[in-house]
């Protein structure tokens, strides 16, 4: 198979594979999607904290092995395990924030059946048209009511959480840099990798860096949700930096 291949259909693309050349760089980082977030979860559960949390951390880790066994095979069945959980993700990630302020355990049952549907409508719509330019379009409208949402609670409820919260969208921000530039200059940086040293030109996949500053931004959004959760709650937590773990709580 050759990976170079841009594969098409009469509505857009369907699966660019110019970060095909690189699979093991671009399969082993999302280890940052799978590691961390499975601690978060144990930690979440531990502390008997809300099930939501729980369904967050599990989410995040589901786009890291999506991800995984995209990168693996480069088949478009598979790219759709990597990108469907993103949207599911974030969908968990827009319940969480809109439920922040809201009583212990309670549940909000027509936020929950909104973004369902949202979500199966998203799946049925990727499934029958092959668009993964729809998908973007929804995975970066989703995106911006978390940011949004965020920037409204470190500014206006809780500004003591600017630190955190602005570390998670900046991290984020940076992997959005990096999976740019590998897409817009992939044939230049291939070229130049080739003439680098094996180290060196595995430092330069961007698509790999990718994976590993949007993991961590994600992983970071949900300790700031959680925070602001166990703050409304009056559970007075805390957060740590720890080399093994990233971030704990």
């Amino acid at each position: 198979m050759n990976v170079a291949l841009f594969i098409s259909s009469a509505c857009c693309p369907i699966l660019n594979l110019c970060f095909g050349f690189y699979p093991t760089g671009n399969t082993v980082s999302n280890l940052i999607f799978i590691l961390p977030p499975i601690y978060g979860a144990i930690q979440t559960y531990k502390d008997g904290l809300e099930k939501r949390y729980l369904a967050a951390f599990f989410c995040l880790t589901a786009v890291g092995l999506g991800s995984w066994c995209f990168h693996m095979t480069l088949k478009y069945e598979m790219q759709l395990l990597d990108e469907l959980p993103m949207i599911y993700s974030c969908c968990v990630f827009v319940y969480c924030l809109y439920e922040c302020f809201k009583h212990k355990n309670s549940v909000n049952y027509p936020l929950l059946f909104v973004l369902i549907t949202f979500s199966v409508i998203v799946s049925i719509v990727s499934n029958f048209f092959l668009c993964r330019t729809f998908i973007w379009i929804v995975y970066g409208a989703l995106v911006s009511i978390i940011v949004l949402r965020s920037v409204y609670i470190v500014l206006w409820v809780y500004p003591w959480l600017r630190g955190l919260g602005y570390t998670s969208l900046s991290v984020f921000l940076m992997g959005f840099f990096f999976w740019n530039i590998d897409n817009i200059f992939c044939d230049k940086l291939r070229g130049l990798r080739e003439k680098m040293p094996p180290v060196v030109g595995a430092v330069t996949q961007f698509h790999a860096w990718w994976h590993i500053f949007t993991g961590l931004g994600s992983y970071l959004h949900i300790l700031l949700s959680l925070y602001t959760r166990t703050l409304f709650l009056k559970y007075r937590p805390k957060v740590k930096v720890s080399c093994q773990t990233f971030c704990t709580y």
